[in-house]
């Protein structure tokens, strides 16, 4: 990996760390627990689009376990590992297509982000009774799904059009 990259990486990194810290001053949103917008996804979108899947990828774990430590607990971790590897799995698969623009690859992120969770939460939890929260978590993931991609988007125009980040290819949003 070169400085640049590393470089870059690092301080992607710090970026969605300092989001998870915001998230966590946050109340839970409509009494769900665990509902938060997401604000960590817009650096790993971001990161998707302009750096590639692998450099998201290491960036959302490294960035999840020091939040996990930080501000959470082992549980919030595996559930947050979860999701976010659901979600990167899929975001990176439907990217790939190019049949789906950054807020649509954005929104399945989110749907798919908390689903991870809900799984996790299943298995941790041994009871499927959490399965009724899936509604209101798709709904959510969706939204938040969508804010992430709106802002992830203008990001990645604004990098791809300074030199920076995706090339001379701007994606659609």
């Amino acid at each position: 990996m070169n400085i640049r990259r590393l470089t870059t990486n690092g301080l992607l990194l710090a970026l969605a760390f300092v989001f998870s810290y915001i998230e966590w001053l946050l109340p839970e949103l409509l009494m769900i627990p665990g509902a938060k917008p997401g604000l960590a996804n817009i650096v790993i979108v971001t990161a998707l689009y302009c750096m590639g899947a692998k450099d998201a990828l290491l960036i959302n774990i490294v960035r999840i376990i020091l939040a996990g430590f930080t501000f959470g607990n082992m549980t919030a971790m595996i559930f947050s590992l979860a999701g976010g590897l659901m979600s990167l799995g899929v975001m990176t698969v439907l990217k790939r297509t190019n049949r789906f623009g950054i807020v649509g690859v954005s929104v399945a992120g989110g749907v798919c982000h908390n689903t991870g969770q809900l799984i996790a939460a299943v298995a941790v939890m041994r009871t499927t009774a959490v399965i009724y929260y899936l509604p209101w978590l798709i709904v959510l993931g969706a939204a938040a799904g969508l804010l992430v991609g709106l802002v992830s988007g203008l990001c990645i125009r604004a990098l791809s059009s300074s030199g920076n980040g995706a090339g001379n290819q701007i994606p659609r949003i």
